[in-house]
């Protein structure tokens, strides 16, 4: 094909004006077609105001916007898409319409020209096979906005020929986008990364370990992700999330990764879909969250005694901290009023018996977490209010936010770090899609600050290992079972991704 293809896209809402844009702006002649007559021309014309906007602000010359309005045309009918060399479909989520229209591009088309899909939901081969030519079909799945988002999955159908998938490739690159290749699987790649936000999360709450608000505090503000799990799925909705996890579980075969919380239905069966109904996981007051009460910082005690376990990975932090705030220091657990301690992939309450403490006096600290970001205090079973408070006093007197959360094998951040690198790890074991892919694709797609396996690389391969471990050995839930890939990797002292791949 030559460099410049002339590009049909049908379906004029958000996503397909979208994909007019970048095509366009990239030099391709575009052909937008909708069955609402009058929706193309008014998409054409919506792109075309976007981009004398840009104009008006100096971001794009005069003569390159003329050039980029006048290769946008509206197709009247799908006869007048003949030519194109790429159709792109961006119509309603049904398997049905999406199948009788490749059927009729099939009658107008060449025999060379690609069909795409941008569903995010269907299994592409599903309507490949409705297709006389399944090897020309692929899917070609961007997220919105479109011309913001730089990113889009290449999806290759059971049928789909290599060359199908490279031309699409090679068109999305040129458009300025990563195209990250994935097998037809639920989810593909992105939303398939991304179970383990939303279903670790959930599975924190429904244990009663932490609240929405802490869970979202710690991933954001210690862990770097934009926004936690439960603003997200008020931002999405949830009526319509609760679809998605429901969908990605049955399609994978009830996988027991992928099970959807008992918390959702009767929150979906009361309204409360979030931020578009004025309350989700949190209230809504003008479109704006309306911030949870926190716990207040309590006054710290004079003249405690302080036992920190010696192998605590912030130990001379907290010794600073603690002289700073006139606590005594104790080398022996019994004679401690407080005692802190630092475990990976354990309870507060099994560290506290293990090292032979008063699990009455001790709590645990997250050493996962930058300790100048936000601290997670966990309490044992058993510790004391008394106790709990002079933590709390101790871990906030140099002003670092505290979340308070129940005892839980991982706290919260190892829980939902271990589970993602997990759901990776077995991407990457079942061939879905590349390490370089993957990581590219949850990076610009979710705005998570690493890729899921280069962020396992710097918590420690082994430590997840050692988390899931343990989270399956407490539970006997499957949900934890350590992916094979994972587990060879560590024992080989393999890296999750290699320097090839980080590049």
């Amino acid at each position: 094909m030559a460099d410049k293809i002339t590009i049909g896209v049908v379906g004029a809402g958000a996503m397909g004006r979208g994909i007019v844009q970048l095509f366009a702006q990239a030099g391709h002649p575009v052909r937008c077609h909708d069955a609402q007559p009058g929706a193309a021309a008014a998409a054409v014309d919506y792109v075309a105001g976007m981009l004398q906007r840009n104009v008006e602000k100096g971001r794009l010359a005069p003569d390159a916007f003329e050039r980029i309005r006048a290769g946008m045309s509206v197709a009247g009918d799908l006869a007048a898409l003949a030519g194109c060399g790429i159709v792109i479909e961006a119509i309603v989520e049904d398997l049905g319409v999406k199948r009788e229209l490749f059927r009729s591009l099939e009658a107008i088309l060449g025999d060379d020209a690609v069909l795409a899909t941008n569903t995010s939901s269907l299994t592409v081969s599903e309507i490949a096979a409705g297709c006389a030519r399944p090897g020309r079909v692929a899917g070609l799945h961007f997220f919105n906005p479109v011309p913001l988002m730089k990113v889009a999955e290449v999806i290759a159908a059971v049928r789909t020929a290599p060359g199908t998938v490279q031309v699409l490739k090679s068109i999305t690159e040129g458009a300025g986008h990563r195209a990250v290749v994935t097998a037809d699987q639920p989810g593909f790649l992105v939303n398939h990364a991304g179970r383990g936000l939303y279903t670790e999360g959930l599975r924190v709450v429904e244990e009663q370990v932490a609240t929405p608000a802490d869970v979202d505090d710690v991933l954001r503000d210690a862990m770097g992700f934009r926004m936690g799990p439960f603003e997200l799925l008020d931002l999405t909705g949830l009526d319509v999330s609760s679809k998605v996890m429901a969908s990605i579980y049955e399609q994978f075969q009830q996988e027991p990764r992928f099970r959807p919380s008992s918390l959702v239905p009767p929150r979906v069966a009361a309204g409360l879909y979030g931020r578009k109904s004025g309350e989700g996981w949190y209230r809504y007051e003008n479109g704006k969250p309306v911030p949870p009460s926190s716990r207040p910082v309590p006054a710290l005690a004079a003249g405690l005694r302080l036992f920190l376990d010696p192998h605590a990975a912030q130990a001379d932090t907290l010794k600073a901290l603690a002289a700073n705030a006139g606590l005594i220091p104790v080398t022996a657990g019994s004679d401690a009023d407080l005692a802190i301690v630092q475990p990976w992939g354990m309870d507060a309450t099994s560290t506290a018996l293990s090292l032979g403490l008063d699990p009455a006096k001790t709590v645990a600290l997250d050493p996962l977490t930058p300790f100048g970001l936000r601290r997670t205090l966990m309490l044992t079973t058993v510790t004391t209010s008394v106790v709990r408070d002079a933590a709390h006093a101790l871990l906030a007197s140099d002003g670092v936010p505290v979340t308070v959360i129940n005892d839980s094998v991982g706290f919260i951040a190892q829980r939902v770090m271990a589970t993602i690198v997990n759901i990776a790890a077995n991407i990457a074991q079942r061939g879905i899609a590349s390490v370089a892919d993957l990581e590219d694709s949850v990076k610009l797609g979710l705005g998570y600050p690493h890729g899921p396996l280069g962020w396992g690389d710097r918590i420690g391969a082994a430590r997840i290992l050692a988390i899931l471990r343990a989270q399956h050995e407490a539970t006997g839930d499957p949900r934890y079972r350590p992916s094979p890939w994972l587990v060879r990797r560590v024992a080989l002292g393999m890296p999750l991704v290699s320097p090839e791949a980080a590049r």
